[in-house]
């Protein structure tokens, strides 16, 4: 469906999926009344939202894959040695962990600048101004050092490399659980309530309201507040765990 910013596709797309209601008007869909028989249409159907599977789902998976990687990677500096290498040098203890966070948000900043430019190339057309750009930027940098000090913390309780591979497999799985696809109004009560108070709905949110220029609300500070609480406590619980292992 091809049309200005602004034209109604979204809302369309919304009202012919049932999603949300229209205010006037009759519409069939597969020869079903939408109003009065929307299980119906429901079940001729299939909807998949182009916008959100590329510049918030794909983003987050982005820096969800990273933070897998610094677990296994944790891992296997814990399992071979190498950290117990380190911890006989006269350097802070803490370096060490940082030097695995630094690289894996370089490492995120790069995967992301590469995602942000092929969906652009493929057809992505925000319409986030210059300042609305930095502001995502920022805004992932501080999603991706967020999960990164709780991925660093994952990777050290792993008692292996499989392990560690798969205790972060919830980050991977939990942007699917909130409003990238459907509205969380939309959903069943359980799953709506669930997905209204996790965290990557108002990050999902936050990023769709500053590439689509649509209102943030209270998502960014929310937002933020999650980030802010989910990076000192994977620092935290890190720093504690390598102090335990440096004891023992």
């Amino acid at each position: 469906m091809l049309g200005a910013n602004g034209a109604g596709k979204t809302t369309t797309v919304k009202i012919l999926s049932t999603l949300i209601g229209a205010d006037a008007g009759d519409v069939r869909v597969a020869g079903h009344d939408l109003a009065r028989e929307p299980d119906a249409v429901r079940a001729a159907i299939g909807v998949t939202g182009q916008f959100s599977a590329v510049d918030k789902l794909l983003t987050l998976m982005t820096v969800t894959a990273t933070v897998q990687g610094t677990a296994i990677s944790i891992a296997m500096d814990m399992t071979e040695g190498i950290i117990a290498r380190f911890r006989t040098m006269h350097i802070a203890r803490v370096s060490v962990l940082t030097g695995h966070v630094l690289g894996s948000v370089i490492q995120a900043v790069f995967s992301l600048a590469i995602v942000i430019g092929v969906a652009l190339l493929v057809g992505f057309r925000p319409t986030a101004g210059l300042g609305a750009w930095l502001a995502t930027a920022g805004f992932l940098v501080v999603v991706t050092f967020a999960l990164v000090w709780l991925s660093v913390a994952l990777g050290q309780v792993s008692k292996s490399v499989e392990t560690a591979s798969n205790l972060p497999m919830p980050l991977v799985l939990l942007p699917f659980l909130g409003s990238g696809f459907v509205p969380t109004d939309s959903m069943p009560a359980g799953l709506r309530w669930f997905a209204e108070y996790q965290p990557f709905t108002p990050i999902i949110e936050t990023l769709r309201g500053l590439l689509m220029g649509k209102p943030i609300g209270n998502n960014a500070w929310i937002a933020l507040v999650w980030c802010a609480v989910i990076a000192l406590g994977g620092y935290l619980w890190s720093k504690c765990l390598f102090n335990r292992e440096s004891s023992h």
